[in-house]
Formats: structure tokens, C-alpha cells, sequence
């Protein structure tokens, strides 16, 4: 069931051209933004800069794309779904295509970065596992966060104001790992922090997994 519904969710999302697009136009802009403000300057751009408007850049894309998870959902799609499917293989589905697909985001965006700015990620590996710890992260905890937004009234706002402290200690130990990928530390000082946004995943997985039910159910 739960790989039904992810298919379901590729599915329905190549359907919605406009919205692939206006993600990767808002993509570009953000990076193109960047571009100008640095290089038509002359002003030349720090690893700890670049580091700090990637993964900002890359956070704003992913809140704008995992925040549709619930939050625009027909009212007989979510019935139906109530009537097929338990809510534990829903959040499972949605955490797994949102992970997929700010793992795709993320990797466009670095490529964007390295086109319009440079590279200073001088261990690429390491950096892609936690491009994938950090989107599963923020896909895990921003799914249950859509989920109660969606029974509100003002959702896109609840939205807006509980992803910011939500994602704050995964977007914090992101930049503290890229920032030892742009110095090329040795790899062995990277496993206290890669551990901690494991834990933190499971964590936030956990959560989704146990607390949707409750929500579904409303």
C-alpha cells in the first residue's frame, strides 16, 4: 500500500506541470538573486557565506514544496484515502516522496550554486549524505507539521510559524557539517554530528509515525 500511494504521489505531481515549474523558476530566482548581489558587485563570496545562503535557499524551496503535503487537500480525497488506506502507510508515503523530492531540490540547487557562484565542497560524498539525512529530516517533521496545519483555519500561516523552530536544529547541524566539508576536515570529525542528525530523523520520524493516527482521525 505504501509504495501505491507513492506512485499515486509522482503521479499526481508530474500531472501539475505548473507546479514543477514555478518550484524550479523559484529556485532559479533565489540562486540568480545571489548571483547578482555577489558578482555584478565585484563582492567575492566566502565559503561560510556560500554555505549560509545554500542551505537558506535550499530551506525556503523545501517548506514552499512540503508545505501541499496535507494542506490543499480535497475533503473527498482525504476520505477516500481514510477508507483504503491506515493513516500509519500515509505519513510513511508522503515522508518518503517528500524526502525524494527535496533530495532532488537539493541537488539542484547545488548544481545552481555551482554554475552561478562556485564549489567549495571539497568532500562531495559526505555532502550528499547529508543533503539526504537533512531532507529526510525536513521532510519527516514539515509532513506532520502540514498534517495539523491542515485542520486549521489559517493554515498556510500555522504552517509558516511552526516549521521555523522545527527545522532550526536540523538546518543548524546542516551548516555545521557543510562548513567541514568546505574546510576538508578529516572525515572522523564529522561523526558526531552526522549521529545527531540521525537521531534527530528518527526522532522526527517517530513522532509522525505515532502522533498522524490522532490527527487523521479529526
Amino acid at each position: 500500500m505504501i509504495w501505491t500511494l507513492i506512485r499515486k504521489e509522482f503521479q499526481l505531481e508530474l500531472r501539475k506541470k505548473s507546479v514543477i515549474s514555478s518550484l524550479g523558476l523559484y529556485l532559479l530566482s533565489l540562486v540568480f538573486i545571489c548571483y547578482i548581489t555577489f558578482r555584478l558587485r565585484n563582492s567575492e563570496i566566502t565559503p561560510p557565506t556560500w554555505v549560509a545562503l545554500f542551505w537558506l535557499t535550499l530551506l525556503f524551496s523545501v517548506i514552499n514544496t512540503v508545505a501541499k503535503a496535507f494542506i490543499g487537500e480535497r475533503r473527498g480525497r482525504e476520505i477516500y484515502y481514510y477508507q483504503i488506506a491506515n493513516p500509519q502507510s500515509i505519513i510513511l508515503s508522503k515522508i518518503i516522496y517528500n524526502t525524494a523530492l527535496c533530495t532532488l531540490l537539493g541537488i539542484a540547487a547545488f548544481l545552481l550554486f555551482s554554475v552561478f557562484l562556485y564549489n567549495p565542497i571539497q568532500q562531495p560524498g559526505y555532502f550528499l549524505l547529508t543533503l539526504f539525512l537533512s531532507a529526510l529530516g525536513f521532510s519527516s517533521s514539515l509532513s506532520l507539521i502540514s498534517g495539523i496545519s491542515s485542520r486549521t483555519t489559517n493554515s498556510n500561516v500555522l504552517m509558516a510559524v511552526l516549521s521555523f523552530p522545527v527545522t532550526i536544529s536540523i538546518l543548524l547541524m546542516a551548516i555545521k557539517l557543510t562548513r567541514g566539508f568546505v574546510d576538508n576536515l578529516d572525515p572522523s570529525t564529522h561523526q558526531d554530528e552526522l549521529l545527531n542528525l540521525i537521531a534527530i530523523n528518527c526522532i522526527s520520524g517517530g513522532l509522525a509515525y505515532l502522533l498522524f493516527p490522532y490527527i487523521w482521525r479529526s
